[in-house]
C-alpha cells in the first residue's frame, strides 16, 4: 500500500460513507497562567491584498485577560491548531475574561468561540464596564467534525461563530469586554472578535414584493418555505424583486430562484434560517442574491446530502453579494451554467466542508472580496470534472483556517486564475493554494492552459500530512493523478512563517508523474520552518527574484518518491538568495528550525540534484530539544507534547490525568551529547509549588533505553521561576525520555518546557 497516499472527500455521491463516531474529553487543568499574553503572529488583515472587509479583527490574545492563553501549536485535532495564529485565550471560570479596546468604533461583534464538546450556554458583554441586556449565545453544536472515511483526519472544526448588536455605539478607544459570569457556560476558548459598525437596517426598495406581504414570518416561528415561493412566482410575473424584510425567517426546503432578485435589508437583519435554500440543476441565469444571511443547522458532514446555501446552477450573469453564509456544509457547490457568475463581497463562516467549489464546467466566474473562516474542506475550490472549468478567478479575497484542506485548490481545468488573495492557518491535509492533477472522480479534466497564481500572501499555511508523515507545502504543485506539463505562472507570492515548505512539488499519488512548465518569478519567504523548496517528484521548475530568511532547515530538499526515479531539476535565473543550501539525508525529514542542511553537488545556480550524505547536525550550543519532533504516552485535551518543545514556558504539557507513569520521549534528530536537562513550569505565580518524581532514559534508536539519571523528586517552586536543573553524565543519544511517576501539585506530569543542553 502506498503510505503517501492523500485521500480527501467529496460532495458527489460516490464518495458518501457513514460517519465515524468519535470523542474528544476536555480535562481543562486549574494550573494556568493568568498573565496578559502579547501578540505574536503576522494577522492576515496586516498585509497587503485579500478582501476588504467592513471589520476590524482583534485576537484574543493580543487582548487584556485573566484568561490563559492556549498555543502556538501546530499538532493535528487541538483547538489552539485550529486558532488564527495558532492562538487562543481560554476563559476557564466564573470571573474569566478577555477585554477588546477598539480601535475604530463599532456597534456589534462576531466572536470565533470553542467550548468543550456538549456545551451549550452564553458569554456576558460589559461595554465600558457596564454590562449590557444581551448576551452572546455560544455552543458547540457546530463543532467537532469527524470524517472517518477521509484518511488520515481526525476530529477538527472546533470554533463556532457567534455574532451580537450591542445595542449602542461604542467609540474608538471604548472597551468591551466578554466574561463569564454566574449562569454563563462553564468555559470558553476565545480566537477572535471581529467588531463592526453596522448600518441601519435598508428599506423596501420600489418595483419589490415582501416575502411577509405573501405570509412569511419575520419572526422566525411559522415556516415560511411557501411564502417565499410565492413572492418569487409573483415577482417573476410581474418583473419585480423579491424583498426580505428585517426578521428571521425559517426556510425548511429549498426554493425556485432562477432569474430573480433576493434582496435583503442587510446581513445582520435579513436572516433566513435554511441547510437547503437553493437547489436547481439548471437554470436561465440572470439570479441575483443580494445583503441577507442565510444560517445553516449543519452540525455533520454527510456528503449524501445538499445542506448547502446553493447546490447546482444560478445560471449565467447571476451575482451573490453581500451575504452571510454561516453552518452550512457547503457554501455554495456550483455545477455548470455558471459562466460569468459574481460572488463578491460576502462571508461564509463555519461550513463542514467546501466554502465554494467550481465543480466542472464553469467559465469566466469571478469570485473576490469575500471572507471565508473555519472550512472543513478546501475554502475556495475549482474542479473540473466532467468538463473543464476556464477562465475562472479567485481574486482578492480573505480565508483563515479551513481545518482539513486547502485555502485555495485548483483541481484541472484551463486558464484560472487566483490572484491578491491572503490564506492564514491552514491544517492537516492542506496547502494555502493548491495546482493539482488530483482527480477524485472521473470523468476529470487536467490542468490545461495558463494557470496564473500571482500576488497571493500566504501566512503560517501548509501543514504536516499524517498520511505522509511529512509536510504538504504552503504552495503545492501536485501531479496526482497526470502529469503536469502545461503553463503554470507563479509569481510576487509572499510566505510569512510557513511552519514546514513554502513552494512544493510532489506526485501525491506516489505515482512519480513529473511536474514541469512552472515558472516561478518573484517571492519572498520569511520565517520559514524547514526549507523553501521541497521537490519530491520527477521534473522541473525555474525561478527567479526568490528570496529566503529565517529559514529553519535549509533552501532546498530534493528528494523523488518513488526513490528510483529522477531528482527535480531547480533552474536558478537572477535575484535569488537565502535558500542555497540542500537537504543531505532523504531517509529523514528535516525538523522546524533544525539548522543549515548539508550541500552535495552545489544549489547556488543553474540546476540541482538529489543529494547524499549526512544530516543535519544541530549546533553543540543552545537547547537541543526545542522544535524537535517529540511524542508522550498520553495528554489532558489540548495540553500535548509539543507544547514542552516550542521554547513557550507558558504553554505546557499534561499528561493523562491520574494515570501515572507517564513519558514524554524528544527525537533530537541525530546522535548528539547531552549533559544537562533543564525542566519548566510556566513563570506565573498560578502554579504552586510542586514537585515532580521523574528518571531520564536515553536510547541511540528509540527501542533500547539506557538510564542516564535514576528517579528523583524535583521541586519546582514560582519564586525561582519554576526551573529545575538535571546534570547528567555527558552521554551520547538521540532519543530523550523523562519518565514521571509523581507529582505533588497535580496528578498527572506537567512541563512547561524540556531542554537538553550539551554540557
Amino acid at each position: 500500500m502506498d503510505t503517501r497516499r492523500r485521500t480527501s472527500a467529496w460532495l458527489a455521491s460516490a464518495t458518501a460513507a457513514a460517519l465515524a463516531a468519535g470523542g474528544l474529553a476536555f480535562a481543562m487543568s486549574t494550573q494556568t497562567a493568568t498573565a496578559a499574553p502579547t501578540a505574536q503572529a503576522v494577522s492576515p488583515f496586516a498585509v497587503n491584498g485579500g478582501a476588504t472587509v467592513p471589520f476590524t479583527e482583534y485576537e484574543a490574545e493580543s487582548a487584556a485577560t485573566n484568561g490563559s492563553q492556549l498555543g502556538p501549536d501546530y499538532t493535528q485535532s487541538t483547538v489552539a491548531s485550529e486558532a488564527s495564529g495558532r492562538r487562543a485565550v481560554t476563559l476557564g471560570g466564573q470571573g474569566k475574561y478577555v477585554e477588546f479596546t477598539l480601535g475604530k468604533a463599532a456597534n456589534a461583534v462576531d466572536v470565533a468561540v470553542n467550548l468543550p464538546r456538549g456545551a451549550s450556554g452564553t458569554v456576558s458583554v460589559y461595554v465600558n464596564g457596564a454590562k449590557i441586556a444581551g448576551k452572546l449565545a455560544v455552543t458547540s453544536q457546530y463543532s467537532y467534525v469527524d470524517t472517518g472515511w477521509i484518511a488520515g483526519a481526525k476530529t477538527h472544526h472546533y470554533f463556532d461563530d457567534s455574532r451580537l448588536l450591542l445595542g449602542q455605539n461604542v467609540a474608538a478607544g471604548g472597551k468591551v469586554r466578554l466574561q463569564l459570569d454566574a449562569g454563563d457556560t462553564g468555559s470558553a476558548t476565545v480566537d477572535v472578535a471581529d467588531f463592526e459598525q453596522v448600518a441601519g437596517a435598508a428599506t423596501q426598495p420600489a418595483n419589490s414584493i415582501s416575502v411577509v406581504t405573501d405570509g412569511a414570518d419575520a419572526g422566525g416561528g411559522g415556516d415560511s418555505t411557501q411564502a417565499f415561493r410565492q413572492a418569487i412566482s409573483d415577482a417573476k410575473a410581474q418583473g419585480k424583486e423579491v424583498w426580505i424584510p428585517k426578521g428571521d425567517f425559517k426556510v425548511t426546503s429549498q426554493i425556485p430562484a432562477d432569474g430573480v432578485t433576493l434582496r435583503g435589508a442587510g446581513n445582520w437583519y435579513s436572516v433566513v434560517h435554511s441547510s437547503h435554500f437553493i437547489d436547481q440543476g439548471s437554470a436561465g441565469g440572470n439570479t441575483k442574491l443580494y445583503d441577507f444571511a442565510v444560517f445553516g443547522d449543519v452540525s455533520v458532514r454527510n456528503d449524501n446530502s445538499p445542506d448547502n446555501f446553493v447546490t447546482g446552477s444560478l445560471g449565467p450573469n447571476s451575482v451573490v453579494s453581500g451575504m452571510w453564509v454561516q453552518r452550512e456544509k457547503v457554501g455554495l457547490w456550483l455545477t455548470g451554467n455558471n459562466d460569468n457568475l459574481v460572488v463578491q463581497n460576502s462571508r461564509i463562516i463555519g461550513t463542514t466542508a467546501d466554502g465554494l467549489n467550481l465543480d466542472g464546467s464553469a467559465h469566466n466566474v469571478t469570485v473576490t472580496n469575500n471572507f471565508l473562516r473555519n472550512q472543513g474542506d478546501d475554502s475556495l475550490a475549482m474542479w473540473s470534472l466532467g468538463s473543464p472549468d476556464t477562465g475562472n478567478s479567485f481574486a482578492g479575497n480573505t480565508i483563515v483556517q479551513p481545518n482539513l484542506a486547502n485555502g485555495i485548490a485548483i483541481y484541472g481545468g484551463s486558464n484560472n486564475t487566483a490572484s491578491n488573495n491572503v490564506i492564514a492557518d491552514t491544517n492537516a491535509l492542506g496547502s494555502g493554494i493548491a495546482i493539482s492533477n488530483q482527480a477524485f472522480l472521473q470523468p476529470f479534466n487536467p490542468l490545461s492552459g495558463t494557470v496564473t497564481v500571482s500576488g497571493n500572501t500566504l501566512i503560517r499555511t501548509g501543514a504536516i500530512n499524517p498520511n505522509w508523515g511529512h509536510p504538504m507545502g504552503a504552495l503545492r504543485v501536485d501531479s496526482y493523478d497526470y502529469a503536469i506539463s502545461n503553463d503554470v505562472r507563479i509569481s510576487n507570492t509572499s510566505f510569512i512563517d510557513s511552519p514546514y515548505s513554502d513552494f512544493e512539488f510532489v506526485s501525491g499519488g506516489g505515482h512519480g508523474y513529473t511536474v514541469s512548465g512552472v515558472t516561478i518569478s518573484g517571492a519572498t519567504a520569511t520565517g520559514t520552518g524547514t526549507v523553501v523548496v521541497q521537490a519530491e517528484t520527477p521534473g522541473s521548475a525555474s525561478f527567479s527574484n526568490v528570496t529566503a530568511t529565517g529559514t529553519g532547515a535549509t533552501g532546498v530538499y530534493n528528494c523523488s518518491y518513488p526513490a528510483n526515479l529522477p531528482a527535480f531539476t531547480i533552474n536558478k535565473g537572477s535575484g535569488n538568495s537565502g535558500w542555497d543550501g540542500t537537504w543531505g539525508d532523504c531517509s529523514s525529514w528535516p525538523q522546524p528550525g533544525s539548522g543549515p542542511g548539508t550541500t552535495a553537488g552545489g544549489a547556488s545556480s543553474g540546476t540541482t540534484g538529489s543529494t547524499t550524505g549526512g544530516t543535519t547536525t544541530p549546533p553543540a550550543s543552545g537547547n537541543l530539544a526545542r522544535g524537535r519532533s517529540v511524542t508522550d504516552t498520553g495528554h489532558a485535551d489540548v495540553y500535548t507534547a509539543a507544547n514542552a518543545v516550542d521554547g513557550n514556558a507558558s504553554t505546557y504539557w499534561e499528561s493523562t490525568n491520574n494515570a501515572f507513569p507517564q513519558s514524554i520521549t524528544v527525537d533530537l534528530g541525530s546522535a548528539q551529547t547531552v549533559g544537562r536537562v533543564v525542566i519548566k513550569l510556566p513563570p506565573a505565580t498560578a502554579w504552586a509549588t510542586r514537585t515532580e518524581t521523574l528518571s531520564v532514559l536515553g536510547s541511540t534508536n528509540n527501542s533500547t533505553w539506557t538510564t542516564l539519571k535514576p528517579s528523583a523528586g524535583y521541586t519546582l517552586n514560582p519564586a525561582t521561576g519554576n526551573t529545575a536543573t538535571i546534570t547528567l553524565t555527558p552521554t551520547s543519544t538521540r532519543y530523550l525520555r523523562l519518565t514521571v511517576t509523581g507529582n505533588t501539585g497535580w496528578p498527572a506530569a506537567q512541563l512547561s518546557e524540556l531542554e537538553a543542553y550539551t554540557s
